[in-house]
């Protein structure tokens, strides 16, 4: 597995590396697999297109799939604290903690949005269904009378805390808290303020 592991990232980061001298159009999948030392089935193993190799990842998660199904099962049952804001950032931080997320990458993949727009668009739609489906959890949790309004604003304060925590996570040390961590801390900071008098 920790082999695997280091696969994943050795192909990521020379997928993010050609994208910034070269621009995302600037090579192809089988230049990536010479630069990753690997072979094209491994490449496309691991990664079935270039944008999911650049930005480190593959289709958004899905609430439903047996790893998160019990985690959104305890969110939509009104737990696992009771409190809509606790419980969503608790549902997001377990989302987090589910993945490998290192800040070298975290810098990288910064800096490669920041040259292609292109990839932000991509970015943009993944987020959109991650919040569709929390979306969801939330009236399923709620009640339709909660209304998709209030489900939606809620959902994008949760967007704004985790962009905030990603930026502070690409530029801590190695010893600072893990982005799982660090993306609760933001909430609890968040919920502070729009409860400060």
């Amino acid at each position: 597995m920790q082999k695997q592991e280091q696969t994943r990232r050795r192909i990521v980061r020379c997928a993010q590396r050609l994208c910034l001298e070269a621009g995302f159009d600037g090579f192809t999948m089988d230049e990536l697999a010479t630069q990753a030392e690997v072979s094209r089935r491994t490449l496309f193993n691991y990664f079935p297109s270039k944008v999911d190799a650049v930005l480190g990842g593959g289709e958004p998660p899905d609430f439903s799939s047996p790893e998160l199904a019990p985690i959104a099962e305890t969110f939509r049952s009104g737990g696992p604290h009771g409190r809509l804001v606790d419980d969503l950032g608790e549902l997001t931080r377990q989302l987090l903690a589910s993945q490998t997320i290192d800040r070298e990458a975290a810098r990288s993949r910064r800096d490669v949005l920041t040259a292609s727009p292109r990839l932000i668009t991509v970015i943009h739609e993944r987020f959109e269904e991650v919040a569709e489906q929390i979306v969801g959890l939330i009236l399923e949790r709620e009640g339709a009378d909660f209304g998709t309004v209030r489900a939606r604003l809620a959902v994008g304060q949760l967007i704004a805390v985790f962009d905030v925590a990603l930026e502070s996570f690409s530029r801590g040390a190695a010893d600072d808290p893990e982005l799982a961590e660090l993306f609760l801390d933001h909430v609890r900071l968040a919920g502070d303020l729009f409860t400060a008098p």
